[in-house]
């Protein structure tokens, strides 16, 4: 039998059709999502996984700091902030009265020095016409004393027999004893005179005026207040624009005081501060693209790592972190690392100290160092040649007091010639003084011999 049909059983139930738009949508936004996905790993694997970036980053540049070399009051200031000063422009005038006055009493007393050392070599020919006007008495008094020691021998045998009187015995014998002591007189004044020559040539001889220690001397004084006059004008050291001018007509100042700083605009570089977890791929004269936020995208400068930090910015801090004390939170350091920027482009669109940049280094290539290990070959970080002229217009100067007072020059070839002449004989000079005095003290040295 067949069983009765269940007319109780539910109908069939059919699945309701989704939402044909929504369903789209999901689906174009998973599709965005992996086409984006796709796109940043890409991206990723051939480009930012060789880059390494930070926006903690600053223009940094040399700021000279003008100071006063010497001490005096201000009367004139040729700059201010924000003008560009070129290298040896004068900025600051200092009043120079005091610094001539020294400056006069120095030369009076180097053209005295140099007029008084002439003379010492000219006693050297005075002496030694003394030793020979001494060696002269001497020879006569010699002379005198056997002429008397003669007429002693005679007179002596002749005493006994009667043929000499003793009164007229005894009258030579007071002749040979006053000659005798004459004798002696005179060997003491030659001898005397000869330790005077010897004294005079001592102060003279292995030298000339010009090199002579007193005049030396005097000279070193007369370069010194030269060189306080000169420096009542402070010159611009380098090239660059004037900041934080702080000096004021009238105001005295001293040796060694900040008047004005020169900050070197023209090469400038920039500090990037990466965190320790990007210094593992860093190394030196890999390339680096910057933005900076005063000319926005636009404007993209180029450079390279120059070189990396020795330690971290906290380590170098005024007041560094004491992590062996009180609680502990870890803090990721940063290391400070050196972008050389391309000076064309620094020069095309300038830059200023302390401004922030966005740095991105390129760091596919690692066959660099990461940390230093050679010397700097460039030569200076940097020089000036302002100050270089100063000291070559002070030896003028000293040149020019000594040859009009009859002194000679002051030259190398003069030093090294008093070097290499005789120690017993002083060394001829420009002065005919000085020339009388060697012949002289060569005509005495001939007649020892």
């Amino acid at each position: 039998m067949n069983a009765p049909a269940n007319n109780n059983a539910a109908p069939a139930t059919t699945a309701p059709a989704g939402n044909p738009r929504r369903r789209t949508a999901l689906t174009a936004i998973a599709v965005a999502v992996l086409v984006i996905g796709g796109g940043y790993g890409i991206y990723y694997w051939m480009t930012g996984r060789h880059s390494e970036s930070t926006d903690n980053a600053y223009v940094q540049a040399n700021v000279v700091q003008i100071t006063a070399q010497a001490a005096g009051t201000v009367t004139a200031i040729n700059a201010d902030d924000t003008d560009y000063v070129k290298s040896g422009q004068v900025l600051v005038k200092l009043d120079p009265a005091d610094s001539r006055v020294a400056l006069d009493q120095a030369e009076a007393a180097l053209a005295q020095t140099v007029r008084e050392t002439r003379i010492l070599f000219a006693n050297n020919s005075t002496l030694q016409a003394q030793i020979d006007a001494r060696a002269a008495d001497a020879t006569r008094a010699a002379a005198d004393l056997a002429k008397a020691q003669d007429d002693v021998n005679r007179r002596g045998p002749l005493v006994q027999s009667g043929a000499v009187g003793k009164e007229e015995f005894e009258h030579a014998q007071q002749q040979l004893a006053s000659a005798r002591s004459a004798y002696t007189a005179a060997r003491s004044a030659l001898d005397a005179a000869r330790e005077q020559l010897a004294s005079n040539q001592s102060q003279t001889e292995g030298t000339s005026v010009a090199q002579h220690p007193n005049v030396q001397r005097a000279a070193a004084k007369v370069r010194e207040a030269w060189l306080a006059v000169q420096r009542a004008e402070v010159p611009a050291p380098v090239s660059g624009t004037v900041a934080r001018r702080s000096v004021q007509v009238g105001q005295r100042v001293q040796a060694g005081v900040p008047l004005m700083s020169v900050v070197t605009l023209n090469n400038a570089w920039v500090d990037a501060n990466f965190k320790e977890g990007q210094l593992e791929r860093l190394r030196i004269g890999q390339p680096a693209t910057l933005e900076a936020d005063v000319y926005g995208k636009h404007v993209v400068f180029h450079g390279k790592v120059e070189g990396l930090g020795a330690g971290t910015g906290a380590a170098f801090s005024l007041l560094p972190a004491q992590n062996a004390t009180g609680n502990w939170i870890k803090v990721v350091q940063r290391v400070p690392v050196r972008i050389a920027l391309d000076p064309a482009e620094v020069a095309k669109n300038p830059l200023r100290v302390g401004l922030s940049m966005n740095v991105t280094v390129d760091v596919a290539d690692e066959s660099g160092r990461s940390v230093a290990d050679t010397p700097r070959t460039q030569g200076a970080v940097a020089s000036t040649t302002v100050f270089d002229s100063l000291q070559h217009d002070a030896d003028t100067e000293v040149a020019r007091i000594v040859a009009a007072n009859g002194g000679g020059r002051i030259t190398p070839t003069a030093t090294a010639q008093a070097a290499s002449s005789s120690a017993s004989a002083p060394v001829a000079a420009a002065s005919g003084a000085e020339k009388v005095a060697s012949a002289a003290t060569r005509r005495h040295h001939h007649k020892q011999s």
